[in-house]
């Protein structure tokens, strides 16, 4: 909150190219790809960008496909996504462009690179990411199986924290909300950070408050007190 008013970003996973139709009716920009991209809603333009670089991104394909064999990898990047092969959408979707070996795509910055692997859990594959990136690379998830890989630093909460500060906007004067474990940079950062009940354990440990669940409206609830 600040002197203007409320101003309202919808920080999310998902890229630029899925939120249009999501983003609140006050929003003028967005944060996508877990704070790779600054997104203006207005001129479907990118204001920011932060892209995990091809050096660091080829290595870290390398090291997984050593670690794990049979990982399939998906990038967000400018043109859209792409995918491997043998990589497997969560929900059925076309491919938004032909699907090429991941070393080809990483050979220019991507957004986001999200990891899948047959038979390793999710948090198996998570850890496994985070020792091989290092500090080379950010390491979160937020859907079941995947696990998404940006820009060393790079996080909602970078974003976020960007963004407010061109705007004049102090941490004390931010709520957030969030429900996974990418949201747990960005709820240590709010002055309020707000989880909703069926949230995971991580983000309900990180947070201020608890709200209730998200069939509950517990998002709504809390603003209320605000707006």
């Amino acid at each position: 909150m600040h002197e203007a008013g409320a101003e309202v970003v919808l920080v999310t996973a998902r890229p630029p190219w899925w939120i249009t139709d999501l983003a609140p009716a006050p929003s003028d920009v967005a944060i996508c790809c877990n704070g790779a991209v600054v997104w203006d809603l207005h001129e479907q333009r990118a204001l920011e960008e932060y892209a995990l670089e091809p050096a660091a991104a080829a290595r870290i394909v390398a090291a997984l496909r050593d670690r794990a064999p049979g990982v399939a990898f998906a990038c967000e990047l400018a043109a859209g996504a792409i995918r491997e092969p043998a990589y497997v959408p969560l929900w059925p979707s076309p491919d938004m462009h032909p699907r090429r070996d991941a070393l080809e795509i990483v050979a220019a910055p991507v957004f986001k690179l999200v990891a899948q692997h047959p038979e390793l859990t999710q948090l198996d594959l998570y850890e496994l990411a985070l020792e091989l990136c290092g500090e080379e690379a950010t390491v979160t998830y937020s859907g079941e199986q995947l696990v998404e890989i940006s820009a060393a630093g790079v996080t909602k909460a970078f974003a976020l924290a960007a963004h407010c500060a061109e705007l004049g906007i102090r941490p004390e004067e931010v709520v957030a909300f969030g429900d996974m474990p990418n949201d747990v940079p960005m709820l240590k950062f709010a002055g309020l950070g707000v989880a909703v009940a069926n949230a995971h354990p991580d983000a309900l440990a990180a947070a201020d408050e608890v709200t209730a669940s998200n069939d509950e409206d517990g998002v709504a609830v809390v603003l209320e007190r605000f707006l």
